[in-house]
């Protein structure tokens, strides 16, 4: 078996709507994709409590990071007067697909960069989903336990009834 040829086998671009338009962010640059992986890792540390890499944060803040991660599409939405949100929220789904991958960059986006709707609780999940259901899950029996239940009156050792 061969090795196919990798640009066959990527996905190398990202399409996002804004604004009833759709934006092609093609993959960055290596140099761009190192940078951007170094300066989500040194993110990441900060935001543990540990010490950042410094040289990292100041050769992120030196460059235009957002117009980096976003290529073309970064310009046309500036022209198409895309708003400061958006072009942000864009930006920074470049950032997830370039440090991750494509779906973890479509979990960001769908959740509006809401760290709450990434990962909802179960109770979230049954509101959205509406009522819960009735029915019993197939691991479910009527509710009868095989267990003997302790005869009234008496607990366990050393312990009152209840």
């Amino acid at each position: 078996m061969a090795f196919e040829a990798l640009d066959e086998l990527l996905d190398e671009q990202l399409e996002l709507p804004v604004a009833g338009r759709l934006y092609t962010v093609p993959a960055p640059s290596a140099e761009i994709g190192l940078r951007t992986q170094a300066l989500i890792n040194a993110a990441a540390v900060a935001a543990d409590g540990g010490r950042a890499d410094e040289q990292v944060l100041g050769d992120a803040a030196e460059r235009d990071l957002y117009r980096e991660v976003l290529g073309p599409a970064h310009d046309q939405m500036v022209a198409d007067g895309v708003k400061w949100p958006a072009l942000k929220h864009s930006a920074i789904t470049a950032m997830v697909w370039i440090a991750q991958d494509k779906a973890a960059a479509e979990r960001y986006w769908n959740a509006a960069g809401d760290p709450n709707r990434l990962a909802p609780n179960r109770a979230a999940r049954r509101n959205r989903s509406g009522a819960a259901s009735s029915t019993p899950s197939r691991g479910s029996t009527s509710g009868t336990s095989t267990r003997p239940a302790p005869a009234r009156g008496k607990g366990k050792k050393g312990r009152k009834p209840h």
